[in-house]
C-alpha cells in the first residue's frame, strides 16, 4: 500500500509564492514517476507536473512552466511543487500522485496514476 500526504497549501496573494511537499510511503516510490495535478471548482483534474524517477527529467504543463519547478527527494521519499509568480487561475486543490515506471505517451493523464494524496488547497486572491 502506498500513502501520499499532501502539505503546504494556503492563501496568497498574486505574485506570491508557496511550496508543497508530498511525503510518501511505501517501498515503489523511488521507482515511480511522480506527479501533481490539480482541480478547480467545477472543472476536471488536471496535469500540472512530473518528476521521472530520478529526478533527471520533470514536465511542465503549459500555463506553469517557467513559474513552478517540481523536485524530489527518493532518499526522504518526498516530492516537491515550488510554486513562484502565483496568479488567481492557480487556485485548485493540489494532488500529489503516484505514476508509472516511466514516462510514457499517456503520462499527463490522471489514468496513468495509481495512488493519490487527499490534496491541498491552494488559494491566490488578486
Amino acid at each position: 500500500q502506498v500513502q501520499l500526504v499532501e502539505s503546504g497549501g494556503g492563501l496568497v496573494q498574486a505574485g506570491g509564492s508557496l511550496r508543497l511537499s508530498c511525503a510518501a510511503s511505501g517501498r515503489t516510490f523511488s521507482s515511480r514517476v511522480m506527479g501533481w495535478f490539480r482541480q478547480a471548482p467545477g472543472e476536471e483534474r488536471r496535469f500540472v507536473a512530473a518528476i521521472s524517477w530520478r529526478g533527471d527529467n520533470t514536465y511542465y504543463t503549459d500555463s506553469v512552466e517557467g513559474r513552478f519547478t517540481i523536485s524530489r527527494d527518493n532518499a526522504k521519499t518526498m516530492v516537491y511543487l515550488q510554486m513562484n509568480s502565483l496568479k488567481p487561475e492557480d487556485t485548485a486543490v493540489y494532488y500529489c500522485a503516484r505514476g508509472p515506471y516511466l514516462i510514457g505517451i499517456s503520462f499527463s493523464a490522471p489514468a496513468s496514476y495509481d495512488y493519490w494524496g487527499q490534496g491541498t488547497q491552494v488559494t491566490v486572491t488578486s
